[in-house]
């Protein structure tokens, strides 16, 4: 009896430590190898990575180290994603940010249907919205952005029209910026209006249009224009259209990956 008890808490604790193991592997969805964020901080993006990960069943994942250990930071990032056995369902499907302290490097690592979630239009979007963060050195910020960014991006593909050449997120204004356009307009208007204004004063209206004429000015005689035809010639200029989708290659496992690397 008692050994039955045993076995039964055994089961017990082995199926809640596998529920805090993210599908398909034995690492969280965030890796601060580097140590640059704090604990609250991992906390907060473990969280925030876990809900979209999970909602949208695709492995979206951090990870962060100091070297890459004599590897290309895309070479690194596609074997880190294989090797750790990240991916969703049949198609091993996430994204993987990858950032280098030493080289000041990072790598984004797609695979599965985030190859195709994920264009090289769309990848050079996410880019320049949080490579300015990772530059000024926050990462908390940048990676946030990354997060939410993936959460829309899949969202998207969802709809069967991924972001791509000529169909990416609009960017947001901020509201403040609208009014100080307007207001400076305003200023300018009101400030052309007074110059404009001033230069009248010397002015004198007249009673009839005639008391305008110089005199002498006005010699009018008989003309007579006639239309005879009319030549329109039109040229179509053919714009040069950029090929969307994503770019695909193949890590040391095998496996295809898509992405995009650079520095910050």
């Amino acid at each position: 009896m008692i050994v039955a008890v045993l076995l039964f808490l055994l089961c017990v604790v082995q199926n809640v430590n596998a529920e805090d193991v993210p599908a398909g592997s034995e690492l969280p969805r965030l890796v601060d190898d580097a140590d640059i964020l704090t604990d609250s901080e991992e906390k907060e993006l473990n969280q925030q990575l876990d809900t979209v990960s999970e909602e949208q069943e695709c492995d979206v994942i951090i990870v962060t180290v100091d070297s890459l250990n004599g590897k290309t930071v895309e070479e690194y990032a596609d074997d880190y994603y294989d090797d750790n056995g990240y991916g969703y369902g049949e198609n091993d499907s996430g994204i993987l940010f990858l950032v280098a302290m030493d080289d000041r490097e990072w790598n984004i690592s797609t695979s599965g249907d985030a190859i195709t979630a994920f264009t090289d239009a769309g990848l050079a979007y996410m880019e320049d919205q949080f490579v300015p963060d990772l530059s000024d050195g926050a990462y908390l910020d940048a990676f946030s952005k990354y997060t939410s960014l993936c959460d829309d991006f899949l969202t998207q593909a969802e709809k069967g029209e991924p972001y791509d050449t000529g169909h990416l997120p609009k960017k947001k204004v901020s509201p403040w910026w609208i009014a100080g356009d307007l207001l400076i307009g305003a200023m300018i208007a009101f400030v052309m209006a007074m110059i404009k204004k001033t230069k009248l004063k010397s002015v004198k209206s007249q009673v009839t249009a005639a008391e305008y004429e110089k005199a002498g000015s006005l010699d009018l005689t008989v003309r007579t224009d006639h239309f005879v035809n009319r030549v329109v010639t039109t040229r179509k200029i053919e714009r040069k259209q950029e090929s969307g989708g994503s770019s695909v290659h193949t890590g040391s496992s095998g496996k295809s990956h898509g992405g995009r690397s650079g520095k910050f």
